[in-house]
């Protein structure tokens, strides 16, 4: 165990974190998987095994919810567990029914003895950017604690801790020194940081050490990083688990020092709970001779590598969880399909890519170098396949009907959409999943063609805005050089005409990114979005961009969201749509 000091005599639970990669409705799957892990944690001598949120139906099981039958096999896979849990106390997530109600909860099982003992509820459901838990949920209405002896441990589920005042708080007042927290926290930027100030502020505010259990992997749109934790009842940190790996985090927690704390400090002894809280006794801690583990401290990624090992675990899960091994893009010498390329790989290894240029007569020599100096580089499967007698034979073909109209987008799109037909050609043969290398500048403004560079399986950068995808791939090259130098100085380009470049039809990004971030991810509107120094024109029209794009998006493969408001769940407006603040 990772010992926090003691004399001996002093009372020391031994934890086991259980930060586990789950898939959603694999009840039987994540049961054998929990209870794996179970037995490791018992071995190694620990008192109080924790799993995360939902971990025995996956997260979020969304609308395998409203059916009766998946909720029945949840519950079977969770007494199967229960009647594993012998010599050590499990606290296990998952959907319960109420026998009383019929209501449904968000749940946390304390098992014991070879059953279940009570049942926590998860008291506040959140309702808002990527969830909709009232949907399926009723909320708790009572706290609980679990009296054991010399030690009392307070129950609580992910959004019930991020209240000052919530069950966690009403625990404590009752002789709660620990606080166990299961999750399952979805990742965006900067979330790991912001959720441990706010579990260090609940410690410190409670006197109470915290356990926090977070579920990791990637789940369709999200990713969950881990970054399991306790934190003492000074608000420091005791122990931290890594980040996007499954890990058993096994802590002695010494609770002597809860009551030094709360001797000095008169809150909790004046305090009462709002809500009822439930005391289940059970038998107390089983100290069990162990020798100490000392891990080397974890220390967390943070900026562009947090981001990156997030769109790589994504990238994997969604893969692999899907029934696929290999996967497709189209490499184009540009920096966005440089970057797709460097993640697959990251994610599959070299020998389950496959990389296609596809040039056509708009595509220069250099495009071509890169890509494949990118390829070898990887160490991945590189195809040539030229477009130029497709796009002639298309445009024979459309010719009498065209007739004397000028050259256009639609000459533009035809070569792109020719693309994404080869390359779901591709997928079909083979089997690949085709994985599309558009960024969230460009599906923000429609700078991107519906069957075209829009068309796979999953779209890895839909949510990185393109000075991102730029930091991005100077963070990979920083792990090894992989990314040709050229891929990231060249001008943006999509070569479907003579010298074409981004810039001529988009601001530079810096300035699109800027107004993107405060338009879609604030909500601001154009005039205020002007009052911090930009257009008002500029911003108008962008904001017209991304009004008139939606139908486009709500076209394209899902893709992992790593900010505050991604296109998808995140962002729900109508296509059709009279209201147009951009106007």
């Amino acid at each position: 165990m990772l010992s926090t000091g003691g004399t001996g005599n002093e009372q020391t639970p031994s934890l086991a974190l259980a930060q586990l990669n789950l898939t959603v409705g694999a009840v039987e799957v994540n049961r054998e998987r929990i209870l794996a892990t179970l037995r490791r944690a018992k071995e190694a001598g620990a008192n109080l095994f924790i799993a995360p949120e939902l971990a025995i139906s996956g997260y979020p099981p969304e609308d395998l919810l409203l059916k009766p039958q998946f909720i029945q096999e949840s519950e079977r896979s969770l007494q199967a567990l229960a009647k594993e849990c012998h010599g050590i106390i499990g606290v296990v997530g998952a959907p319960i029914r109420s026998t009383d109600s019929g209501d449904l909860h968000n749940s946390a099982a304390v098992m014991a003895d070879g059953r279940i003992q009570a049942v926590y509820r998860k008291v506040h459901l959140p309702n808002y950017a990527v969830f909709d838990e009232a949907r399926y949920f009723r909320p708790g209405s009572s706290a609980l604690v679990l009296d054991l002896g010399t030690t009392r441990v307070g129950l609580t589920i992910c959004e019930d801790i991020w209240y000052g005042g919530g069950p966690a708080a009403d625990e404590c007042l009752v002789g709660a020194e620990l606080i166990v927290n299961i999750s399952a926290s979805p990742y965006h930027m900067g979330k790991p940081a912001e959720r441990e100030r706010m579990l260090r502020t609940r410690a410190a505010d409670n006197i109470a050490a915290v356990a926090f259990c977070n579920l990791i992997g990637g789940q369709d749109e999200l990713v969950l990083d881990g970054s399991s934790l306790v934190v003492g009842p000074d608000g420091e940190i005791i122990a931290r688990a890594r980040q996007f790996s499954e890990e058993l985090l096994l802590v002695d927690v010494n609770l002597s020092n809860v009551q030094r704390l709360r001797l000095r400090d008169t809150r909790l002894r004046q305090g009462a709970p709002v809500m009822p809280v439930e005391m289940l006794r059970l038998p107390g801690w089983q100290q069990v001779p162990n020798k100490p583990l000392c891990p080397e401290p974890v220390t967390w990624l943070g900026g562009e590598g947090e981001v990156y090992q997030a769109l790589v675990l994504a990238t994997r899960d969604y893969v692999l969880k899907n029934g696929f091994a290999d996967v497709v893009v189209g490499v184009s010498g540009g920096i966005d399909s440089a970057l797709v390329a460097c993640i697959a790989v990251d994610a599959l290894g070299p020998e389950h890519v496959h990389a296609v240029f596809m040039p056509s007569r708009y595509s220069s020599h250099l495009s071509q170098r890169i890509a494949e100096d990118l390829c070898g580089r990887l160490g991945v499967h590189y195809l040539l396949l030229p477009i130029d007698g497709i796009l002639a034979a298309y445009l024979s073909t459309l010719a009498a009907t065209f007739g004397s109209l000028p050259s256009d987008v639609t000459e533009e799109n035809i070569q792109a959409r020719i693309r994404g037909n080869l390359l779901m050609a591709l997928s079909n043969k083979f089997g690949w999943l085709v994985v599309t290398t558009g960024n969230k500048s460009e599906l923000a403004t429609g700078y991107c063609t519906l069957y075209g560079d829009m068309a796979g399986g999953f779209a890895v950068i839909k949510d990185v805005p393109k000075t991102l995808v730029y930091r991005l791939a100077r963070y990979r090259n920083q792990l090894s050089p992989v990314i040709p130098a050229e891929a990231i100085s060249r001008a943006p380009s999509a070569e479907l005409r003579p010298d074409q470049r981004d810039d001529q039809a988009l601001p530079p990004y810096p300035v699109l990114d800027a107004i993107l971030k405060a338009y879609v991810e604030d909500d601001f509107g154009v005039s205020e979005i002007a009052a911090m120094g930009l257009d008002e024109n500029l911003v108008r029209e962008v904001a017209t961009l991304v009004d008139r794009s939606e139908y486009k998006r709500r076209q394209g493969p899902p893709g992992v969201r790593i900010s505050r408001r991604a296109f998808g769940k995140d962002r729900r407006l109508p296509i059709t749509n009279g209201y147009h603040p951009s106007s």
